[in-house]
Formats: C-alpha cells, sequence, structure tokens
C-alpha cells in the first residue's frame, strides 16, 4: 500500500490527488443493566473500529488504522456521542502516522466528541507522529453537558527517529454546558510561524502533549497551580476541568509524565 491507487478497503477507491475521505461514528448509550451499549459503531476506508471487551460499565473501543495515512489531501473524520449515563473508552491499537503523499495539500483529521448528563468519556488514543515532509492539521472538539466528565490525552511526536518533522498544525477546543474552557492551537514544524521550537514553546523537545480531565467536583475545588517534574504542569481551567501540559524529548517520557499526571487526579 505504498501508493495511492494501491488504497482500497470496503469497495472505497481513490486515486490520483482526490485524497480519501474517511469518517468513523460511535454511539455509547445506557443500557438499563448498570452496563454501556454501542448501538452504533460504524467506519469506513482507513479507519476502522472494534469492540473490545467492556467491564465496570463501561464500553470500550479501539480505533484501527486499516490503511496507511492520514496522507496529503485526505480527511478523516471520528465523531463519538456518550448519552446520559452512558460510559465509554476509546483508544487505538498504535500511533498514527501523519505521511506524506501524491496529492498536494494538507490532510485533515477531525475528532468530534459529545458527552451528556452524568456521562463519561475516556478518549486514550496512541501518539500522532509527524512524519518528515508530512502536512497535517487537526482539530478536536469536545462539548460536555454540565455533569459531564472527561479524560482526554492529546500526544504529537515531532517526526521520527533521526528526522526532521513535517508541518502540524493541532487545535484542541472544549465546551463545558455551553462555555469555552479550552482553546488553544499549536503549530510545529517547517513553515509554522517562527519560534515555535523556541524556549517559550517546545524548547528543542521533539514531543509535545496535554491531558484534560473534566469532572463536577472540579468547579467546587479547583485544581491549584503545581509543577510535575521537569517539562509538565498542571493548571486549573475556568469551569471544572483542569489542563496538563507537557514536553519531553521522546514518546515514552510524555506518556510518563501524562501517566503520572493523571494518577495524581485521581
Amino acid at each position: 500500500m505504498g501508493t495511492r491507487a494501491a488504497r482500497r478497503l470496503g469497495g472505497l477507491s481513490v486515486g490520483g490527488s482526490a485524497g480519501v475521505r474517511s469518517v468513523a461514528r460511535i454511539l455509547a448509550r445506557d443500557d438499563g443493566r448498570g452496563g454501556t451499549s454501542l448501538p452504533v459503531l460504524e467506519s469506513d476506508g482507513p479507519l476502522a473500529l472494534r469492540r473490545t471487551r467492556s467491564g465496570g460499565g463501561e464500553a470500550r473501543v479501539m480505533l484501527v488504522g486499516a490503511m496507511s495515512g492520514p496522507l496529503g489531501g485526505d480527511h478523516f473524520t471520528v465523531e463519538a456521542r456518550v448519552q446520559e449515563d452512558a460510559r465509554l473508552s476509546v483508544g487505538s491499537a498504535a500511533a498514527t502516522l501523519a505521511l506524506p503523499g501524491q496529492a498536494k495539500g494538507e490532510a485533515r483529521y477531525d475528532v468530534r466528541l459529545h458527552v451528556a448528563d452524568r456521562a463519561e468519556l475516556h478518549w486514550l488514543p496512541e501518539q500522532l507522529i509527524s512524519v518528515h515532509g508530512s502536512d497535517l492539521y487537526v482539530t478536536t472538539r469536545v462539548d460536555l453537558a454540565a455533569t459531564a466528565r472527561l479524560v482526554l490525552r492529546e500526544e504529537h511526536v515531532l517526526g521520527r527517529s533521526g528526522e526532521g518533522p513535517g508541518r502540524l498544525t493541532s487545535r484542541l477546543t472544549v465546551r463545558v454546558d455551553g462555555r469555552v474552557v479550552l482553546d488553544q492551537e499549536l503549530a510545529c514544524g517547517p513553515g509554522a510561524p517562527g519560534g515555535w521550537d523556541g524556549p517559550a514553546v517546545l524548547a528543542g523537545h521533539r514531543a509535545v502533549g496535554q491531558l484534560v480531565v473534566v469532572r463536577p467536583e472540579f468547579a467546587a475545588e479547583p485544581v491549584t497551580v503545581l509543577p510535575l517534574g521537569e517539562g509538565a504542569c498542571l493548571l486549573p481551567l475556568a469551569g471544572p476541568a483542569a489542563l496538563v501540559s507537557a514536553v519531553a524529548p521522546d514518546a515514552l517520557r510524555l506518556r510518563r509524565l501524562l501517566d503520572e499526571a493523571l494518577d495524581r487526579l485521581a
């Protein structure tokens, strides 16, 4: 599958410069018996969704990359909706590689998450690796009801071993009860605004990530600002939310920083 002409799955075939369009949808619903059902689990093209073993009333889904990408010109979308009282955890089987493609122009990867009252979502994908020569724009938008709960992890690695990064732009927006609690964008790599690798941003680190935790109890007892070792910090957000931002020399160290931060919040 080294060329776009060879990219085919389930009747989807793309050649030339059109790029691949792929959508994956998840709907999680309280089953009335203390568990969570998945009445909608749909995917096509490069995105495949797999139900995994559940436990403790939580439904678990794995996102599997069935083909290479995203490549230049591709547009992937993942939508997850968690209804009242349901619990959903979503991970991915492997890191996502943003790759250069035959088509010109940026690739897009859009994530849309909706969590209803008393529902909970853990969004814990593996790292996104920006490969040299690639151009990817990622947007993640999360809408939560007033009593919803969220754990969201985002990790970006700039380049594979021994190579520079591609162009990567990532925007994350989180709303709670219609109020924006976080809206930030980071651009890295060739063509990004100057200073992205300077001491005020990444300071030469190759891995950058964040952890967003939303819990109703944070409204009454907000977290306090706290350094979390070298390269990470815990910050309160407006409303019932907390943010951990971290930079690290590599993906392994970044994951350790975010896991330690989540343990501390727990």
